[in-house]
């Protein structure tokens, strides 16, 4: 079994994790296949027996990786997008960093999570993407997002218009500071942030939520994501920011851009123990009540 490992890089604190990782997966006779920037970093705090096979782009992750392991919170496992493509290779989120939606499975369930994969009792769920098309090149080979899409106005500069259509018939002019198109598995990210519901991952549904809007009676709405989502962006500003999770382009007015829901998915694989309810009560202390917790 080989399982290849991303991370964005560590602080002090993640060492002993990694070394542990490292450590029940030479046990486990599972090879490791770093992320090359990674192993450069690591070298100086983590004894190699031997040279692990690296890679830096997802044509270097060959047909025999098992799984690959992303290293820190939701936006590294964000990353991995770019790596697995639509190979299929399901994600695993080690969290090293705070909250943690979709990198779920905690630093101390490391022995567990290797034990999974040894004797296969794990579940890997299917997570919707959404696609980007435009009418210049935008984000080279890998226009689409697992989270969100969004259209951003520039530095300080005003707020935008961002006429909405879907499947060509006119939705809403948003006057806002931006609007996000979020898909199920993004409805806990930017898009809760600023308003908009929680929805179930398995939903087929698109999340379109206003950032800072101009009219307070415009609220998010969830459409089919069998609907494609068009937009003209107009403001005082020459340029606005489009994103699609933590990668951004700058785009005018003349650009031309749609969301629809991408041909492929991805897999993200999760202890069978563990469900997005249960993610739901444990990051949001949902069923804990403060009140009984305050000493007077």
């Amino acid at each position: 079994m080989q399982v290849a490992l991303y991370s964005r890089g560590f602080i002090t604190e993640d060492i002993a994790n990694i070394r542990l990782l490292l450590e029940e997966l030479r046990r486990a006779e599972i090879e490791a296949v770093i992320y090359e920037p990674f192993y450069r970093t690591l070298q100086e705090h983590v004894f190699f027996e031997h040279q692990p096979v690296l890679f830096s782009s997802s044509e270097q992750l060959s047909e025999n990786i098992d799984f690959l392991m992303s290293l820190g919170g939701d936006g590294t496992l964000l990353d991995t997008v770019c790596y697995v493509r639509d190979s299929n290779i399901p994600v695993i989120g080690i969290n090293f960093g705070r909250l943690g939606f979709l990198a779920s499975i905690g630093k101390e369930e490391i022995h567990a999570l290797v034990q999974a994969l040894q004797n296969r009792t794990y579940v890997v769920d299917r997570r919707a993407l959404l696609h980007l098309d435009a009418n210049i090149p935008l984000f080279g080979e890998v226009p689409y997002a697992l989270n969100e899409f969004t259209i951003h106005k520039k530095d300080s500069s005003a707020m935008v218009k961002i006429h909405t259509y879907l499947n060509g018939e006119f939705l809403n002019t948003y006057w806002a500071d931006g609007l996000i198109v979020a898909t199920p598995t993004g409805s806990t990210g930017y898009s809760l942030s600023c308003g908009g519901p929680i929805v179930f991952p398995e939903a087929g549904n698109f999340i379109i939520t206003p950032v800072a809007p101009h009219n307070l009676n415009v609220r998010p709405i969830i459409v089919p994501d069998d609907n494609i989502i068009s937009f003209e962006v107009e403001g005082r500003s020459e340029q606005f920011l489009c994103t699609l999770d933590s990668r951004m382009e700058t785009i005018d007015s003349t650009v031309q851009i749609a969301v629809k829901k991408e041909v492929f998915s991805i897999n993200l694989l999760r202890l069978d123990d563990s469900n997005f309810l249960h993610t739901l009560r444990n990051k949001l202390l949902w069923g804990i009540d403060a009140r009984n917790a305050i000493k007077l």
